[in-house]
């Protein structure tokens, strides 16, 4: 599935160096891992989303081929959503490399993201060549809900940065946007592509949502016990930058020494191993790691009942037991 899904990949940003603009396809091509310093399959990240969307059109009874615009969209807006997150959380690394905007200023960084979007707008259109007008259509609907709804979920989590209190609820409320959406919208997407029926693609798509929060939560947990040779990224920018993640809002939660430090004000690069201890001390790590254990069971729970067939089937199991097994 792999090489298949880079050759549509290729084939989607090639538009981008037409009208005298190789230096934006290069800087897309930088994006994905392709191209530049330390270019590697390591810098071209898991590809998880649209191994999802093959994986699950495979598993439904579908052709995976047939899905690869679908794929190809959902791995170009996740791409496009990383590129403007790094410029919004000012994060210099992403994959072990230098961000997009780091390396070419935050203009042209929005500028690479934008063309992201609007190639995987572009991208999803396709499917009309392997697929039905009806299924393209309800798949870019789709496509245009999730990225509506990961922009609301990066409102949230930059607007939680400069809010003292952040409930519990309010936090699984931005990770349903920021992270489960385009998860969901992956597996949803691969079941659409199958065509199967809507309660069979219901199940894909709560397996995808659970997958997704867990996900989140997991990934909470490594952006402050996570080893930065392992995660790509640094493991002080959520204690530094004041983001309100599941286990600094358990911690607060505690009113114990942890709390009593955050609210005297900012962090300085010193404190947080000190601060990263505290927080385990006082049961945060243990809750993330249990809200990621509670909706794994809950993810794999929406698969069975989804009856997934055959290699694929299992590759989906599989899949979602090592993201969740992630140390960092």
């Amino acid at each position: 599935m792999r090489p298949a899904l880079h050759e549509e990949l290729r084939r989607d940003i090639q538009a981008a160096r037409e009208h005298g603009t190789a230096g934006l396809h290069h800087m897309l091509a930088y994006q994905l891992g392709w191209e530049g310093e330390s270019a590697s399959p390591k810098a071209q990240g898991k590809q998880i989303r649209p191994l999802l969307v093959l994986l699950t059109a495979q598993a439904a009874g579908g052709d995976w081929q047939k899905a690869l615009p679908g794929a190809a969209a959902a791995e170009l807006v996740h791409n496009f959503s990383l590129i403007h997150d790094d410029i919004e959380d000012n994060s210099d690394l992403r994959r072990g490399r230098s961000t997009v905007w780091k390396k070419w200023g935050e203009a042209q960084g929005i500028n690479t993201g934008d063309t992201m979007l609007t190639l995987a707008n572009l991208a999803i259109l396709r499917l009309e060549e392997t697929l039905s007008p009806k299924i393209t259509l309800q798949a870019a609907k789709l496509l245009h809900q999730t990225c509506l709804r990961l922009t609301q979920g990066q409102y949230l989590d930059i607007d939680f940065e400069t809010r003292e209190h952040v409930t519990v609820d309010e936090y699984w409320e931005m990770v349903n946007g920021k992270t489960a959406a385009l998860i969901a919208a992956c597996t949803e997407l691969g079941a659409l592509c199958a065509g199967v029926p809507a309660s069979v693609q219901e199940n894909y798509r709560q397996f995808g949502y659970n997958l997704g929060l867990a996900f989140q939560a997991q990934d909470d947990l490594l952006g402050i016990w996570g080893k930065m040779d392992k995660i790509g990224k640094s493991n002080t920018g959520d204690l530094l930058s004041g983001k309100k993640t599941l286990p600094i809002i358990y911690g607060l939660s505690q009113e114990s020494a942890f709390a009593a430090r955050w609210e005297e004000g900012p962090l300085t690069a010193e404190e947080v191993p000190a601060m990263a201890r505290l927080l385990e001390d006082e049961g945060a790590r243990t809750h993330t790691q249990n809200a990621t254990d509670s909706l794994t069971a809950q993810a794999l729970d929406a698969l069975h009942r989804a009856k997934p067939q055959g290699e694929a089937g299992e590759a989906l199991r599989e899949l979602a037991h090592k993201l969740i097994e992630r140390t960092g």
